[in-house]
């Protein structure tokens, strides 16, 4: 099952842009960029954790498990 991962949606909401969401969270904006894409292998606990932390949501909410 695939993981879908909504960072355009949480992005808009919050009206940030990708480059300062990447600065925010200590990664690439091209790295930022595969995992918004949905083409990553695999995302570390702490980034996840930054990302969680830096758009105020629970792990469920950026990334979900797919159909």
């Amino acid at each position: 099952m695939p993981i879908v991962v909504d960072v355009d949606v949480m992005l808009a909401k919050r009206k940030m842009s990708v480059g300062e969401l990447a600065d925010r969270v200590g990664i690439t904006p091209a790295n930022l960029a595969v995992l918004k894409n949905g083409r990553a292998k695999g995302v570390r606990f702490s980034t996840l954790a930054a990302l969680c932390e830096v758009l105020k949501c629970q792990p469920g909410g950026p990334a979900a498990l797919g159909g």
